[in-house]
């Protein structure tokens, strides 16, 4: 387990770096386009609003690359993860304000799609009826090629835009409520979620069933399964003890691993929301050039993918005795 924390912290540090490189030789100076601003508004010659957008953001483009990237490493290992240029707030704040934002998203999310698409799994496997296995692959077909940003627009249109059922952008109502730890805030809150994690659901529900199908199928097929059936054991016993314990048992692992994924995916879907999550600012960072901003949501999406990709194979060691004395 050692070598495999020492892996991950090599894959942190390397995407780190490579985030960092990639983002300075990208098209683009927020210096420049704040530079052209003051000389337009202001009636400044090009030297003076140069530097006056230099000492607003903070941010010096005509330093070495090597030397900025020694400066951020640094100011990394301390905990700074600089100021952002858009909001004047230091990076760490707006992850600690936004983060429980896209956290209550991906909890329900994963919650409502890996529940609801286990138990189909089972269901289908178990019950092997020709025109379920149909319209599980009709349905895959269609959502699993559909963007998730995608389905987000058709949802807001169709439900908040026609039907006006669910709002069509925020958190929660300010007018209505007030924020705090009071039950109509919380079922406020739960309201404006609501499509968000339909969106996930949706587009992320089908995977569920095949990956749990599949692997009941396989259960269904073992020696253990035939022999329990020759027994003559309850068709309930089976299906719970045999074919449901062993068929969710790589599920589980899978929930920790798209816990990850959904965090580094989930800006395009805020975005279309308007939601105040880490996705949300993650995106309007790119759009406007905010460098410290960026390098500190592209280091959250990172941390969580590697993060939960270790505690994936942690539990996964756990709660299968087969691999439990295999080094990693």
């Amino acid at each position: 387990m050692l070598r495999r924390f020492l892996f991950s912290l090599l894959t942190v540090f390397l995407c780190t770096m490579l985030t960092f490189f990639i983002i300075r030789v990208a098209p683009g100076n927020p210096v420049k386009a704040m530079a052209v601003n003051i000389m337009l508004y202001e009636g400044l010659d090009e030297d003076t609003a140069y530097a006056r957008a230099k000492s607003m953001l903070n941010y010096d483009p005509d330093q070495p690359v090597l030397e900025a990237f020694g400066s951020y490493v640094w100011n990394l290992l301390q905990g700074n993860l600089g100021v952002s240029m858009v909001y004047r707030q230091p990076v760490i704040n707006i992850i600690f304000d936004t983060l429980p934002w896209t956290l209550l998203i991906l909890v329900l999310a994963l919650t409502f799609s890996a529940s609801i698409g286990i138990l189909a799994g089972l269901r289908i496997a178990w019950a092997r009826k020709r025109w379920l296995n149909t319209g599980l692959n009709f349905y895959s077909s269609v959502f699993g090629a559909i963007p998730e940003y995608i389905v987000a627009y058709l949802l807001v249109s169709f439900f908040a835009g026609q039907l006006r059922i669910f709002p069509m952008k925020g958190a929660y109502d300010g007018q209505l409520v007030t924020p705090g730890p009071n039950l109509p805030f919380i079922l406020n809150v739960l309201y404006f979620a609501i499509l968000p994690v339909m969106t996930y659901v949706v587009t992320q529900l089908a995977g569920w069933v095949l990956g749990t199908r599949a692997n009941a199928t396989n259960v269904l097929g073992s020696d253990y399964t035939t022999y329990a059936m020759a027994r003559g054991l309850p068709a309930k016993r089976i299906a719970r003890t045999y074919v449901g314990r062993n068929a969710i048992l790589p599920m589980v692992t899978n929930i920790v691993l798209s816990f990850g994924f959904m965090f580094g995916g989930i800006g395009l879907v805020e975005g279309v929301f308007n939601y105040p999550g880490l996705g949300s600012f993650f995106v309007g960072a790119i759009g406007q050039r905010d460098y410290p901003l960026m390098q500190g949501m592209f280091l959250m999406t990172t941390l969580s993918v590697v993060l939960f990709s270790y505690l994936a194979e942690i539990l996964y060691r756990i709660i299968d005795p087969r691999i439990r004395n295999i080094r990693l």
